[in-house]
């Protein structure tokens, strides 16, 4: 096999269900020069048969275990440890590559020399007995469409809505001092809005290269966010996101993270205030809202009148 150039860093916690189609999809690119290191997280279903599965029959793949779950910011952390290719990148172990993704992402990397670049991803929702994937929202759209290289924060400031650690293949020298949160959920967004305010380049490209898949159980942790605890780091990463924007002095991102989520992240808590048995939730996101309010770059935002109403309560 050719030596990899690419390492994919693809953990999971009891997605035994959804596994082998992420395998799946490593196996399918057109792209062959990767490595994927597999890492089981404590699942207490078979993700850890199928990844060792994956590991025995497959060179290119590496399978680490975790006794007991360390959450997804450790998991991740102990990956980049076992990276040796120039580039890498992460892949939930619930989510699907599309074929091209890695061809695209690297060979852009190639031929720019930035420090990574970030593609477009969708959902993928169950209908009937498949998953389906739906169409680029317009945030994603916006962060990676038109395609622009060797650019920046300050140049493109709409790049800091795309802030999922899954739709970027960067130089493993960019994480040399880079590393995730670990013990909380939404652990992506801050490190999102590092890799922006600390490239001195970066790439986008409007590429779809991820199916992000929307479980029909409810069971990932983007769909818990009516318990109070993933609300807390919930808020807590998107108030930690705006300041490493504030602190590299991007006022532009911050003005378009402010517009997208009172747009996008206010209005759903708010619906699960209405229904939601404890005031302490209530108390958590009017707090949140109460800190935007109070940015300078607040003030010098115009929102529609949707926005307006997501704030009139």
């Amino acid at each position: 096999m050719p030596a990899p150039i690419v390492t994919l860093i693809v953990p999971g916690r009891d997605i035994a269900a959804f596994a082998p189609a992420a395998i799946a999809s490593l196996q399918a690119q057109t792209e062959p020069r990767w490595r994927a290191i597999l890492i089981d997280d404590g699942s207490l279903d078979a993700t850890g048969e199928i990844f060792a599965d994956a590991a025995a029959s497959d060179p290119r793949f590496t399978f680490l275990s975790h006794g007991a779950s360390r959450g997804l910011g450790a998991a991740r952390n102990i990956g980049l440890g076992q990276v040796d290719t120039p580039f890498l990148g992460f892949l939930d172990g619930d989510d699907e590559l599309t074929p091209t993704a890695l061809a695209r992402l690297t060979g852009t990397l190639a031929e720019t020399g930035s420090d990574f670049v970030a593609g477009a991803y969708v959902r993928s929702r169950l209908q009937g007995e498949v998953y389906v994937p739906g169409q680029v929202q317009p945030w994603t759209a916006a962060a990676t469409d038109p395609a622009r290289r060797a650019t920046t924060i300050f140049e493109h400031p709409h790049a800091s809505a795309n802030i999922v650690a899954w739709s970027k293949i960067s130089r493993t020298s960019f994480w040399d001092d880079l590393r995730f949160p670990e013990g909380v959920a939404y652990e992506d967004q801050i490190v999102a809005q590092q890799m922006y305010t600390r490239a001195a380049t970066f790439d986008v490209i409007p590429d779809v290269v991820v199916h992000w898949r929307l479980r029909a159980d409810g069971t990932s942790i983007t769909q818990g966010k009516g318990r109070l605890p993933v609300l807390r780091d919930y808020l807590a990463a998107l108030r930690g996101g705006i300041r490493v924007l504030h602190a590299a002095g991007a006022t532009d991102a911050v003005t378009a993270r402010l517009d997208l989520i009172l747009a996008m992240d206010v209005p759903p808590l708010q619906k699960i205030i209405d229904t939601h048995p404890d005031p302490a939730y209530a108390a958590e996101v009017t707090a949140f809202v109460d800190e935007l309010r109070s940015l300078p770059e607040f003030a010098d935002t115009h929102p529609d009148p949707h926005l307006t109403a997501a704030l009139a309560w």
